[in-house]
């Protein structure tokens, strides 16, 4: 049986995360992760460092939302809902303004992938605006990241021009323990599949060493697809809103070539993440717990 790499920085975690752990799919109990530490103290997250002097994070919330860019949050008037957990995660240049009554309008941490870099920095103030002290994770391979990449020397020209922007980076062997996690969970090498991880697993990650709940906001369910629905649009904003979610989920899953992600192989494991720790998923709401097709307590597989 396949174990999550997770790790609990106490034996308890699991009991105080998870309180509706139960038998999951077929009447199978989850497979617990692993009792060691990604982190030497529940404050300290290990990995995620500062461009100054490579600290690491230090950070915790008791309740996180996690809002995703799905065009599902477009009339949702989840915002004062979202805005009331303690701390709001937000990916790449998502925005609030003009958008606060749907997905709110704080932002506590915001995962940005490299390629999104010069979204973020082209609209910087405007991400700024309402929460100022917004703590921005980065994460990419190994060339643009490392100290004379292109993508570390933007990172560090802004921070010379704008002091108070609170830079992190994800270090590279936890860009591996990330891989390493994939693999586990999916029985599929990275590499070999020739696809990119998503913003999202960063992100989901992130939150479950950050956060001891998490509501999810605008996620489907990895079977969602496979349903005839209306179409909804793969962001809330911007010119991915004319672009139908499924149409971009099913293309990276089935896509055999290039630098894919695998959307929906990756709420698979979300799902069963959520049968251990404590994550709640809304707008669409579905439950993890009842059955999906190809659901097991071992590796998850790859959508068709």
């Amino acid at each position: 049986m396949c174990t999550c790499l997770f790790v609990l920085y106490k034996s308890t975690l699991i009991d105080q995360r998870a309180p509706h752990a139960r038998a999951g799919h077929h009447g199978v109990i989850p497979s617990k992760p692993l009792i060691s530490s990604w982190r030497s103290s529940p404050l300290i997250l290990d990995g995620y460092n500062t461009i100054v002097d490579n600290e690491p994070l230090r950070m915790h919330c008791n309740s996180c939302s996690l809002v995703t860019s799905s065009g599902h949050l477009t009339g949702s008037e989840r915002g004062g809902e979202i805005d009331h957990t303690d701390c709001v995660i937000r990916m790449n240049d998502a925005p609030t303004q003009g958008y606060e009554r749907d997905v709110g309008q704080r932002t506590t941490v915001r995962v940005v992938a490299h390629s999104s870099l010069d979204h973020v920095l082209r609209t910087r103030q405007q991400l700024l605006q309402s929460s100022p002290d917004t703590v921005f994770v980065f994460w990419g391979p190994r060339a643009p990241m490392a100290p004379q990449g292109m993508v570390h020397r933007k990172l560090w020209g802004i921070k010379r021009a704008m002091p108070k922007f609170k830079v992190y980076t994800i270090s590279q062997p936890k860009m591996q323990q990330l891989d390493t996690v994939f693999k586990e969970e999916t029985g599929m090498d990275r590499r070999m599949s020739q696809s990119w991880l998503s913003t999202g697993w960063f992100t989901m990650i992130l939150a479950i060493e950050l956060c001891d709940r998490i509501k999810v906001y605008g996620m489907v369910s990895p079977d969602f697809c496979q349903q005839p629905t209306p179409p909804v649009p793969y962001h809330y904003y911007g010119a991915s809103k004319q672009i139908p979610e499924c149409a971009m989920y099913l293309s990276h899953e089935r896509g055999k070539h290039g630098g894919h992600h695998r959307f929906i192989t990756e709420k698979k494991v979300y799902a069963k993440w959520a049968q251990t720790f404590n994550i709640r998923f809304h707008q669409p709401d579905w439950d993890p717990m009842l059955p999906m097709q190809n659901s097991s307590s071992g590796p998850v597989t790859r959508g068709s």
